[in-house]
């Protein structure tokens, strides 16, 4: 597929909430990771508002197995600690395959519509790990990005079958990549075959339900946005050095 990238995520914890277990405090992570969790890695690999990223699919490389900790966030009501304990993934390592395409909700950046520029760099950022830190899931546990082919190397699960997880949170859907005056949820219901979950793009989901109205962000170009020539020029400039 054109504009696509792939790599490889991994860190020593993840965690990917659970909706229901932030009720309570203790926080329990999904067995997977959510398509929101691995646009959130891959926005901070290269993001531009002129584009969206697809997640086409991941591979579990490793096998899924947690831990569990004991935390003493602030509490809700007053800014005393409390005792709780959160459930991590251990070891998480996943391949990820993606691609950008132009956002359509955003004609005012459409001079900044080079497919060619916006795909070299982001292959570079992955290569280089990524623009900004990555976390899988929660800020406390750091990731770790490299560049590989999608497929290669010996996973865990490659000649597992087939296993459902049941409805499972799939992602946000924000103003400016939808009707661009609601902010959504999003719910599916992921099968994992050989290793490899293939992702429902978003309009495509199971349950789509409407959080509340929302608006679209401007972007102006030498205010809060540099278009992908200045980019481009600055990173072979840099290139040359």
């Amino acid at each position: 597929m054109r504009n696509q990238i792939e790599f490889i995520v991994h860190g020593k914890y993840a965690l990917f909430t659970d909706p229901i277990s932030r009720i309570g405090g203790e926080k329990f992570t999904y067995q997977v990771p959510t398509y929101q969790a691995l646009k959130g890695v891959v926005e901070s690999i290269y993001w531009k508002p002129t584009l969206v990223w697809v997640i086409d699919e991941v591979r579990i490389m490793n096998p899924i197995q947690t831990e569990v900790k004991a935390m003493r966030p602030t509490k809700y009501q007053n800014e005393t600690n409390d005792l709780m304990y959160y459930t991590y993934l251990r070891n998480p390592a996943y391949q990820v395959r993606a691609h950008f395409e132009f956002n359509e909700n955003r004609p005012d950046l459409a001079y900044d519509r080079n497919e060619h520029k916006h795909h070299n760099i982001a292959k570079r950022a992955v290569e280089r790990g990524g623009r900004r830190d990555i976390y899988l899931g929660t800020r406390e546990c750091q990731g770790y990005v490299e560049a590989c082919v999608f497929g290669s190397g010996e996973g865990f699960y490659d000649h597992y079958g087939e296993l459902s997880f049941g409805h499972m949170f799939h992602g946000f859907t924000y103003p400016d990549e939808g009707d661009s005056e609601s902010f959504q949820a999003r719910l599916w219901t992921p099968v994992m075959k050989e290793g490899v979950i293939q992702f429902k793009r978003p309009e495509d989901c199971d349950i789509i339900r409407t959080i509340r109205s929302d608006s679209m962000k401007e972007f102006k170009q030498g205010v809060n946005f540099t278009s992908v020539e200045e980019e481009y020029s600055l990173i072979m400039e840099e290139g040359e050095q």
